[in-house]
Formats: C-alpha cells, structure tokens, sequence
C-alpha cells in the first residue's frame, strides 16, 4: 500500500474521522465556553485553550476516547475484544480526567501557595510547579456524551 493509498484510507476510516471531530468539536467548545465564561478575555487565552490548554469544559479527552470506543462498538460490534479493549481505555482516561489529574492539580496549587507564603516569611525564592487542570465530572460527562454523539452522527449520516 502506498504512502498515499494509506493516507486516503485513515480519511475514509468512520472510526478515526469521529475520534478526530470530537476532539476539534470539543476543543472548539471548550474556547466558546472560555470566551462567553470569562470576563477579561484576551485573545491569545482563547486561542491557547483551543489548541493545547487541558481542563474545561467540554473534556476532549473524553470526547475523543467516547467517540473511539463508541465507533469501535458500532462498526466492530460489542462483543469484539478491540470494543473491549477501547472501553476499558476510556474508562481508565475517564477516570484519570475525574480524579488522578484533578487531585494532581489541586495538590500543586496548595503546594504553589505554601512556597509563596514561605518564600514571603524567609526570603528564599521560590519556583512554582505547573498546576495541572483535570476536569470536574460534569465537563467529562459533557464530553464523554459529546464522543458519544458524533460516533452515532457518523454511523447514520
């Protein structure tokens, strides 16, 4: 198969193409969310969110891995191991999205407010580390739903 025929292959591919959308939908979303939730927007932010910020709302994470298992289910069947395999994947993205990167984050704030308030009392300066967003369970609901839609707008249109 030539680099060409491949490439024209994944373009046809329903199961990719619903993957990919959710993730552009999503992240499309998550900037319209952005722009009409926050009151001092500056353009470079929503741009920022649109392409590489993680948190918000929707999740593309869970959009994408929704989408992935939810395709995979309808064109290979439930009862295929790859329809297995991607829903145990996005249940384990689901729940790191929930929990793992949203605790993960919420520990580095209070670590970042620990060393500015110790780096106020004795002078020694402080690095801040980066604060991780994970997703409160309604933006991964949102997105996980979202997946979820565009696997089935691909499989009736």
């Amino acid at each position: 198969m030539t680099a060409s025929a491949a490439i024209k292959s994944l373009l046809e591919n329903r199961i990719f193409l619903s993957s990919v959308s959710s993730l552009i939908l999503a992240q499309i979303l998550k900037m319209v969310f952005y722009l009409l939730t926050t009151k001092k927007r500056k353009k470079w932010d929503a741009i920022e969110t649109m392409i590489w910020r993680t948190g918000g709302m929707p999740s593309s994470h869970s959009a994408v891995v929704c989408a992935l298992a939810a395709s995979v289910g309808i064109y290979e069947g439930i009862d295929s191991n790859i329809f297995i395999f991607c829903l145990v994947f996005a249940l384990i993205v689901l729940r790191d999205a929930v929990g793992v990167r949203r605790a993960a984050g919420l520990q580095a704030r209070a670590l970042n407010n620990l060393g500015k308030q110790s780096a106020k009392l004795t002078g020694v300066e402080f690095h801040s580390v980066k604060e991780i967003q994970g997703h409160t369970t309604l933006e991964v609901l949102v997105g996980s739903l979202l997946g979820i839609l565009i696997a089935f707008c691909f499989y009736l249109f």
